[in-house]
């Protein structure tokens, strides 16, 4: 059975949309919009293996600094180059063009503990006193 291509969402603001056993993984709308700017990328190395929670690159703001954690587990099998001369892609474009890695994955069953649109817009809502 294919996984459908509905995007779920991570308490630590990333987003993955599967597509057979490819995850397309980014920041949320909501994070990029909190963090401003993006000036750099840091990108994971294709083949790097991580697991779920691992830290697999950063992302940069006139702001701060963030890390950015694997959201499942699996190989990553492709990374979007265009962030390094363009970060600010994931500003105008979170869900599309300004995605940050692709990867191959070995658990799909952990997408089941992440939220949905739905669940994710309320978890925002119920904890927006960091706002």
């Amino acid at each position: 059975m294919a996984v459908s291509a509905v995007r779920k969402f991570t308490k630590e603001h990333e987003w993955i949309t599967v597509d057979g056993t490819t995850g397309t993984i980014g920041i949320t709308y909501h994070a990029q919009d909190k963090l401003g700017e993006m000036v750099f990328v840091e990108l994971p190395e294709v083949g790097e293996e991580l697991s779920k929670g691992d830290a697999c690159g950063c992302v940069e703001s006139v702001k701060e600094v963030r890390d950015l954690y694997a959201p499942v587990s699996g190989e990553c099998v492709e990374v979007n180059l265009a962030l390094q001369e363009e970060p600010t892609l994931v500003n105008s474009s979170p869900y599309d063009d300004g995605w940050i890695i692709k990867m191959k994955l070995s658990n799909p069953e952990e997408l089941d503990d992440m939220m949905d649109e739905e669940a994710y817009q309320a978890y925002l809502k119920a904890n927006s006193m960091d706002a």
